[in-house]
């Protein structure tokens, strides 16, 4: 997933497959396969919440995290970031449509078609 490390991918997994808020622990003990110290996902954690990708509620000692979006959500608001930050976006714009699926070109034909019905 752009925008995020390998990790920070594994973490976001963990939150969206959970049903609730979890703590660094119940994180680190659904990673499987990985052989992590707590301190690390701890770290990790609070990157992403740094990052806006998760939010946290403490819960007496303990934070408990959730994600601050759908998969989809979040991964829209990092590219609208990148584009607000590009020096050109137009350009960019152009060059994401040239490599659009036609899939993808009928998902934004519609969305455009119903922006311009609601004008």
């Amino acid at each position: 997933m752009n925008g995020l490390g390998e990790l920070e991918a594994a973490v976001m997994d963990v939150l969206w497959r959970a049903e609730e808020p979890l703590r660094v622990r119940e994180v680190l003990d659904r990673l499987t396969g990985r052989t992590l110290a707590y301190t690390t996902v701890m770290t990790v954690l609070d990157n992403l919440h740094r990052k806006q990708w998760v939010l946290r509620d403490k819960t007496g000692k303990a934070y408990h995290y959730r994600p601050a979006g759908s998969r989809e959500e979040l991964i829209a608001r990092t590219l609208r970031r990148m584009l607000e930050t590009s020096l050109q976006p137009d350009v960019v714009l152009l060059h994401f449509a040239r490599s659009a699926s036609d899939r993808e070109l009928t998902v934004l034909r519609q969305v455009l078609n119903e922006r311009s019905d609601h004008r």
